[in-house]
């Protein structure tokens, strides 16, 4: 595959909280489970949160600790296992006060009353729409966005000067760089091993009219109607198998080898998100970001995934978290550093203004204006697997796109019908 604090507290998040005391303290590691003789007097929060992101972090707990007495405790928590861990513990009084994770965690979430609806109130204008509309189920808002991030198409400008607008023109023009002896691949993407990557050739399969669910009239996903199974799929599906067949598409290449084969000036194309751009940076790589290439009739829309902050329902400190959230998290200090530290394109328009002024954040950020969220619905466990599997086996030329793809379409049916 994704992924801030200042000002008054928003009525909606005192009207919440208004009856608990800054006192209380929240726990989430064996030594939090002390009793409370042996607890500072002054409040604590705690916050799971993975290596990458506590750097930005601290200056935000810095200055709430200065401001309101208050410590926010960071918890280093491995990013697999977080969300599963979250929904475990958070009923039984043991998670955390708050947890940074990408959106589509949110129907999980929700679905196990796990976290806390955040009233944002006019701080929602201060955010870039698809941010909110991702933090957002079934019409409540439950995080604070800070980065939102997509892949895009991106071009090695000494092999390739001129960008190309579909995914037959790409492999056409990286043929050639290769035959000149230019390249080892035409086009890079990582591949999983055993479960290929929907997610990133995503943007290209709706290109052909395929997306992964259909959008109610309220613009929610409707998991009851699956766009895996519209026409244009198995078209997509015979597609993917003649890149591979033309070696634009290769199973053994992981994430990590697309990754380290592109930044050696190995291959003009790579499909990738903004989280790769500071290593080619570092490899001396001149770049240019273009959009998705389609291979169908229609615009191709890459996912979009919104990282952010999300509350416990369970917080036994409610109101210094929904502080520390909505006044501290929320401010372009603290969006800006968590900018620098990851790279992902931020979330808060005057931070995103800013770190536009790189043409490659921009050019990111535009491709990512063109996408859509994620789909946080619960159901979306139910369809990676023979998704990515079906994608994979095509790819290897172990299965026949016009079998394979209606075989897996009925096979996801299943599962999220339960």
């Amino acid at each position: 595959m994704l992924v801030n604090r200042r000002g008054v507290l928003a009525a909606g998040a005192l009207a919440v909280a208004s009856s608990l005391l800054l006192g209380a303290c929240g726990g989430s590691s064996d030594d939090d489970a002390a009793d409370d003789s042996s607890k500072s007097s002054e409040s604590t929060l705690t916050m799971w949160v993975d290596a990458e992101r506590a750097p930005a972090l601290k200056d935000a707990v810095a200055s709430f600790k200065k401001d309101k007495d208050v410590e926010v405790k960071l918890v280093i928590k491995d990013f697999q296992s977080a969300r599963d861990d979250f929904i475990t513990q958070v009923p039984t009084g043991k998670g955390p006060d708050m947890i940074v994770g990408p959106h589509d965690w949110l129907g999980k979430f929700v679905q196990n009353g796990v976290v806390a609806p955040l009233e944002l109130g006019d701080k929602a204008g201060e955010f870039e729409d698809a941010a909110i509309q991702a933090m957002t189920y079934e019409g409540k808002t439950y995080g604070l966005p800070y980065a939102i991030e997509n892949v895009a198409l991106v071009r090695n400008t000494a092999l390739l000067p001129e960008p190309t607008s579909t995914m037959d023109e790409v492999v056409a023009a990286g043929t050639k760089v290769v035959d000149a002896g230019k390249a080892k691949y035409p086009f890079l993407v990582g591949l999983d091993p055993k479960q290929g990557d929907p997610y990133h050739l995503y943007g290209i399969q709706t290109s052909y009219g395929v997306p992964v669910f259909e959008r109610n009239a309220d613009g929610d996903y409707d998991p009851s109607k699956l766009g895996l199974g519209n026409p244009g799929g198995i078209e997509f599906a015979k597609d993917l198998a003649a890149w591979a067949k033309a070696g634009a598409l290769n199973p053994s290449i992981t994430a990590d080898i697309a990754k380290e084969t592109f930044n050696k000036g190995q291959s003009p194309y790579f499909l990738t998100g903004p989280w790769n751009v500071p290593d080619m940076q570092k490899a001396g790589l001149e770049i240019a970001i273009d959009p998705i290439p389609t291979g169908g009739s229609e615009p191709a829309t890459p996912f979009i995934g919104v990282n952010g902050f999300f509350i416990s329902a369970k917080a036994t400190n409610a109101l210094a978290a929904s502080e520390f959230v909505l006044n501290y998290l929320s401010s372009e200090d603290a969006q800006d550093a968590l900018f620098a530290q990851g790279g992902r394109p931020p979330a808060l328009k005057a931070s995103f203004e800013k770190a536009a002024s790189d043409p490659i954040v921009a050019a990111f950020g535009a491709i990512g204006k063109s996408g859509s969220p994620m789909p946080a619905i619960p159901q979306m466990d139910a369809v990676w697997a023979d998704w990515g599997a079906t994608e994979l086996d095509i790819i290897k030329g172990k299965a026949q796109p016009a079998q394979a793809w209606p075989k897996m379409v009925a096979s996801v049916q299943t599962k999220v019908a339960g």
